[in-house]
């Protein structure tokens, strides 16, 4: 499982809590691989990133390819989402 946290830096907050620092996710490029689908009622980020990469962690990945930076629990049904299928690439290069 990749996690988006795995190379995050951590701070110590004043009060002793450990957070993680916000990370800049990366644009990700259209590729001639990409598949697009038209979201269904209850469909989520993270069950689409596992039905597409068996991985429901990179539901971020999903997100950052359609610009969806505050997305509600459940997307709207009709949605088009552009789904990156050069993952592994991305999360390879997202971690280095």
């Amino acid at each position: 499982m990749a996690s988006r946290y795995l190379q995050n830096e951590v701070k110590q907050l004043n009060d002793g809590r450990v957070v993680y620092k916000s990370k800049l996710y990366p644009k990700i490029p259209k590729s001639d691989q990409d598949i697009y689908i038209i979201t269904q009622d209850g469909d989520r980020l993270d069950t689409i990133a596992y039905q597409f990469y068996e991985d429901s962690s990179l539901w971020w990945l999903v997100a950052s390819a359609n610009n969806v930076h505050d997305a509600p629990f459940a997307l709207d049904a009709g949605t088009e989402l552009r789904i990156p299928m050069n993952y592994i690439e991305i999360v390879n290069n997202f971690n280095k």
